[in-house]
């Protein structure tokens, strides 16, 4: 009866427009409060301890690096380097999108953060060359998705906290799938290219083409810093996320010259919006966990896949079906942290790896950003672009086609999660 109690309050709040965060919150408190003998006092308890967790500083700490490179035109620097990188070809600028949203990926983490830097000056840039609004919204759009998937990446800090599975292995699982994606997305470019007669850019000349490498390396080296920091073990994730934070307003402030100490406080400030959103959510979900862990749902949870049989496959599907169906209303990262905790158990009893359930999560959650309700970079695009909403949703149709082939791919064959 509880149960049914807290769901419906749960599903309503969220249909008047509480934000998911406070909903949880809100349904975790009054959960508890119908359990006799639980005091109240143990909400804010979990609400603590879900966030005392050394790597989960990494978490504010890449939403800086995000800002500081947003603020100090970092993304600029790496947009017209993929612009020049990706040459004289039809749909060139296509192409230069799904390149920058690669590196851009590399250094923020974060796939919002790469739609509003990236979004904001190359939609209306490919609109003017001749683009259609629905070419430039769903490349744009689609190709911020793997912001979450090629590390660095917050999602995959979190799914980390909460399993206590290596970060770094895990950033080093997101490479190949995130490549692929980005590659196959170039694929769909270049069959729109030849359909539809794209634009053609002016290719670059040596000189300036060397120019731009030179001027993009500080940044692009950044990636290689992080993953390389944990991978031979200079650096631990959250200390990664410090450097890279103290990394780019180096370069912004002292290379670029691009923002200067004055700025830092409005930055810092966004950071803490943006953080706080996230941070809450968890802290309200490991409250949420606590609650249902009075009715056992662990163990009906294990009891479900039990009664399926044993294969780690079918396990698989249905976890990708459910956050398909979860990432359509909800973000990432409450998703992860009201679901992950139940779901992880049962995938160690069939021997699925921590790190395949993780990229198997982490890039089935990433379609649901390009998924309307939520759909959060879906609808960034959409409002650069100046496109409804369904029609940009048709735009990045073939490119999610892309992403969950890949799914698929990691799914059957893990073994391309540990290539590297």
């Amino acid at each position: 009866m509880e149960l049914i109690f807290i769901t419906i309050l749960f599903l309503g709040l969220i249909i008047i427009g509480v934000p998911i965060a406070f909903s949880i919150g809100v349904a975790s408190l009054a959960g508890i409060a119908t359990i006799s003998g639980v005091p109240n006092t143990m909400i804010p308890m979990k609400m603590f301890y879900g966030l005392n967790s050394y790597v989960l500083l990494a978490v504010p700490l890449f939403v800086l690096t995000a800002n500081i490179m947003n603020q100090g035109n970092i993304s600029r620097k790496l947009i017209d380097f993929s612009v020049a990188l990706a040459g004289k070809k039809p749909g060139g600028l296509g192409h230069a999108n799904v390149i920058v949203s690669m590196l851009f990926a590399g250094v923020s983490g974060s796939s919002t953060a790469d739609t509003a830097g990236v979004g904001k000056i190359l939609i209306p840039n490919m609109i003017d060359k001749g683009y259609s609004r629905h070419m430039s919204v769903g490349v744009t759009a689609a190709s911020s998705t793997i912001g979450s998937i090629i590390p660095p990446s917050i999602t995959m800090v979190i799914y980390g906290g909460l399993t206590n599975t290596s970060v770094g292995s895990l950033f080093i699982g997101g490479i190949i799938p995130g490549l692929l994606i980005g590659f196959g997305m170039m694929f769909v470019i270049s069959y729109y290219a030849k359909r539809d007669n794209l634009p053609v850019m002016e290719r670059v000349s040596r000189a300036e083409f060397i120019a731009l490498l030179k001027d993009s390396i500080p940044a692009m080296i950044t990636p290689l810093i992080i993953i390389g920091g944990i991978v031979f073990g200079i650096f631990t994730p959250t200390e990664a996320a410090a450097f890279s934070a103290v990394y780019a307003y180096l370069i912004s402030a002292f290379y670029y010259k691009t923002i200067s100490f004055k700025d830092l406080p409005q930055i810092f400030v966004d950071t803490l919006k943006l953080s706080c959103l996230s941070l809450f959510a968890l802290a309200a979900a490991s409250a949420l966990g606590e609650f249902l862990g009075y009715f056992r749902i662990n163990t009906y949870v294990a009891e479900f896949f039990s009664d399926l049989g044993d294969s780690k496959f079918l396990f698989l599907f249905i976890i990708v079906l459910f956050f398909l169906f979860i990432g359509t209303f909800m973000d990432a990262i409450p998703a992860m942290v009201l679901f992950v905790p139940v779901i992880y158990p049962v995938a160690l009893s069939l021997g699925v790896d921590p790190v395949q359930l993780g990229i198997t999560i982490i890039i089935t959650l990433s379609i649901g950003l390009v998924t309307p309700p939520y759909g959060l970079c879906l609808l960034i695009s959409s409002v650069i672009g100046e496109l409804s909403l369904d029609q940009s949703f048709k735009a990045v149709i073939p490119y999610i086609s892309v992403i969950i082939a890949v799914l698929l791919t990691v799914m059957f064959v893990p073994a391309i999660l540990l290539a590297f």
